[in-house]
């Protein structure tokens, strides 16, 4: 239990003072009610928001979003800005082991009444068409030469191969594909481990799910984004499987030998780095970039077969069923974002660890089609309750770094929820509610068991009620494939 100091700001946010620790440069901020802070202080994430607040360079604070929860280095839920040009740091912890694991939102023109009755069918056909798992393989084989085009052009490889359309990468976070990738920066061993994975949904809280829609809150928006109440939806959560981790772990061990090298003082070496404009740094940022473009690359062949499910099961292409990409974002990812910090335009690193991206309406770095209401955010729950699309705001840009929430975040460890969660009783509580759920290990149900999940509703009350992001819909699970 964390027990330092806090200071209650307002409703929504509390101030860890840079004075709690000597060698913060900055104060800590964790966005959360009363509620949700009792969980939090449980597992020590907020002495992890402590230490990010030695980073060389940071700016303004060291944040965190509602659904933190422990992590490496970084809580999960954490946000932190550095300036380059200030001896600012970037640093593996604050991206994660899998390098843009994001979450991408399908429309549907079908409705609840259309899928009632097909919904062991679909879930199953998810099964047989959807690998998933720990080490799942692909039916997606590249050669050398194709994955380093893959790992530069990300999901406009995926649909150069005739899996998607233009469409679709218009609705991703930098098109599906981040430039300055360096394939030649990722290490044998993570080319080795990715070659097989492409189009594979993965373990742990990876997942494919179905949903339909139970409340509007924004109607305009909704209109906009053409959903409607009862509506079925289609979420995929997948990030760059084993070439993500490779990449981070092999430059973790670059970037902890740096911690001597450039004289940086940190309290956790989980938290090793390396100046931004150093050359390990850009050797990193190079290879990082490619891993997250092969997570783009991953979701739009994931997307793919799950449209290949829907043909399967209602016999129509995936045009006459209306499956759209509404937008696919990134939420393990460091980018070079441009804020105005006292009076200054600078251009940033922003970390964002287990948090999403959330700019407002006209920003430029947004498609056309959503910069008059703002980026589609996707935050998902647990299999038992229900997910989230909300919208980016200018008061994100101007408080968090555009950032916001990325899910409901865990308040039990996957050894904890396997002590504590009964299988057979799960299957039936989540039956009762009318969710099915398939996966390639029974222990992964349980270990993404809801109880093992904080409410989505209470994180996503915070990130409204301060302003960094706005409610459009809530989705509820109808059925579900788990990696």
């Amino acid at each position: 239990m964390w027990d330092g100091s806090l200071e209650k700001i307002n409703d929504y946010s509390f101030r860890i003072p840079k004075s709690y620790k000597p060698g913060m440069l900055v104060d800590g901020i964790i966005y959360a009610n009363e509620k949700l802070l009792s969980d939090i202080k449980k597992d020590n994430a907020p002495e992890q928001v402590a230490n990010v607040a030695f980073l060389p360079g940071i700016v303004n604070y060291s944040l965190a979003m509602p659904d933190i929860h422990w992590g490496y280095g970084f809580s999960i839920g954490g946000v932190a800005a550095t300036d380059p040009q200030n001896g600012g740091v970037i640093s593996p912890g604050g991206v994660g082991y899998d390098i843009n694991c994001g979450v991408r939102l399908l429309k549907t023109n079908l409705t609840f009444d259309d899928v009632k009755d097909k919904i062991n069918h679909l879930v199953d056909t998810f099964y047989r068409e959807v690998p998933s798992g720990v080490g799942s393989k692909g039916e997606i084989k590249v050669s050398q030469t194709q994955q380093k085009k893959l790992l530069t052009e990300g999901a406009a490889w995926v649909v150069a191969q005739g899996m998607g359309v233009q469409e679709d990468l218009e609705c991703c976070e930098e098109g599906g594909a981040i430039d300055g990738a360096e394939p030649d920066n990722v290490s044998l061993r993570a080319h080795e481990r990715g070659k097989a994975q492409t189009g594979t949904l993965g373990s742990g809280n990876h997942f494919l799910e179905a949903q339909v829609i139970e409340e509007i809150f924004d109607k305009r928006a909704a209109d906009k984004l053409g959903l409607f109440i009862g509506q079925v939806t289609v979420m995929i959560h997948s990030g760059s499987r084993g070439l993500g981790f490779q990449v981070c772990d092999d430059y973790l061990q670059i970037m902890v030998k740096c911690l001597s090298k450039y004289g940086i003082n940190v309290p956790d070496r989980q938290l090793a780095c390396a100046p931004v404009e150093s050359p390990e740094a850009k050797s990193y940022i190079g290879a990082m970039r490619a891993a997250a473009n092969y997570a783009w690359a991953n979701r739009q062949a994931l997307m793919h077969l799950t449209r290949v499910s829907f043909e399967r099961v209602f016999s129509k292409s995936w045009q006459s069923l209306g499956m759209d990409l509404i937008y696919d974002i990134a939420h393990n990812i460091a980018k070079f974002e441009e804020y105005t910090v006292d009076g200054q335009k600078k251009t940033l690193c922003i970390h964002r660890k287990g948090a999403t991206r959330a700019f407002g309406p006209g920003n430029p770095g947004l498609p056309v089609r959503y910069r008059d209401i703002g980026q589609p955010v996707i935050i998902p729950g647990d299999m038992g309750r229900a997910s989230y699309l909300l919208l980016g705001t200018k008061k994100a840009e101007e408080e968090t770094f555009g950032s916001t929430c990325h899910g409901a975040g865990r308040v039990k460890s996957r050894h904890e929820a396997i002590r504590t969660v009964n299988l057979d009783s799960l299957i039936k509580e989540l039956r009762a509610k009318g969710i099915e759920v398939r996966a390639e290990g029974k222990q992964t149900i349980v270990e993404e068991a809801p109880s093992a999940y904080k409410n989505v509703d209470d994180v996503v009350d915070v990130v409204a009620q301060a302003g960094i992001s706005s409610k459009v819909c809530r989705m509820k699970p109808l059925c579900v494939l788990k990696g």
